[in-house]
This record gives C-alpha cells, structure tokens and sequence, in this order.
C-alpha cells in the first residue's frame, strides 16, 4: 500500500483516476475511495468490504458545486436546498434525489443519492485535488469495525489496497449523521 500525504495530494488523486483505490480520513473514520464513474474501482472497493454492491455509497465532496450535478434539482424544493447548503461544509449527510448522472451501481438499491460536503480539510483536499466527488464507505471489510488508523488499514487490507493518504481524521468519534434532505428524517444517527 503506497502512503502518501497532503504535500503529495496530487499524486494521490492520480491513483483515483488511473482506476485505483484508494483510503483517506474522514471527520470519524477511514473511508475507501474510488472514483464513482469507473465501475471497476468501485467493484474492487466492495471486494475489499466483501459486502453486497446493492446497500450503495455516499459521495463526499468539497463543495456543493462537486455534488449538485449528482442531484435531481427540480424535485429539491428551495427552502429545502437551503437548509442543507447552511449545514455544508460540515458533518452532515443528505440522501437526495438523484439525477441521471449517478451511475445506478453508486446508488445500489436505493432510489436516491447520500452526498456530504465535508469540512474536514484532508478530505476536501483530496475531493479538491480528484476535481469532482469521491465515492466514501468506511475502510472495514463486513462485520469490523471502522480503522481509524494507518496499522489498522494495513492489517484489514494489505497490498490490496492501492494507497492511503496519511492524515489525521476530524475528531468525531462516530460516522455522520444521514437525514433524508425532503424529509428530514434521520436515517443514520
């Protein structure tokens, strides 16, 4: 597994769109990333997990700019919108409608999109760097718990992981809150 850093984020970004996987702290925990359109990558992040392709993934991002084309705007009613652009950059994610361009294997068996704007810099930087969205599930194969750091990542998946980037997580002490954004229903606390 090739470790790299925020001085090296350039390079680590290039492992995301050469079809690699690639782990990096979030606000709590490790996440597995990929790029969401290559399909291979993110085949392989769900052979690392050995977990079902069908539950879907959330997209993390640096801006809301990243994450709106990923989002059915017509069917967001704007105070809505509003309401969920107040809470970013920040710990919060929203299930949204979703827009065409959310390939369907993203979305599982799911009829919407989970997106994050995250205020957490290291994962920004990455999102920044990558130009786009990110795919983000926690780095764990099924049934483990979360790493939550750089040994644990290497225990759980070795050189089958492309690389890691080497930084500190945001300081939560659990993954963020998912809320339904037409609904405000809490999905996961």
């Amino acid at each position: 597994m090739r470790r790299f850093d925020l001085s090296t984020i350039d390079a680590a970004a290039a492992v995301l769109r050469d079809g690699g996987v690639l782990a990096y702290p979030t606000e709590a925990v490790f996440g597995l990333g990929c790029d969401p359109h290559d399909r291979a990558a993110f085949e392989r992040v769900f052979a690392l997990k050995g977990r079902p392709a069908t539950q879907g993934v959330l997209l993390i991002a640096a801006s809301f700019e990243q994450v709106a084309p990923y989002i059915d705007l017509a069917a967001v009613p704007a105070d809505v919108l509003a309401q969920v652009r107040a809470s970013w950059p920040g710990p919060n994610t929203w299930v949204f409608p979703r827009s065409e361009r959310v390939p369907d294997w993203v979305a599982g068996a799911h009829a919407g999109i989970a997106l994050r704007v995250t205020a957490h810099e290291p994962a920004a930087a990455l999102c920044r760097a990558f130009g786009r969205p990110l795919v983000s599930t926690s780095a764990n194969p099924h049934g483990e718990l979360p790493a939550r750091d750089l040994p644990t990542l290497e225990r759980y998946f070795g050189e089958r992981l492309d690389a890691a980037l080497d930084a500190p997580l945001g300081g939560l002490d659990r993954p963020t809150v998912i809320r339904d954004a037409l609904s405000g229903a809490m999905i996961r606390a």
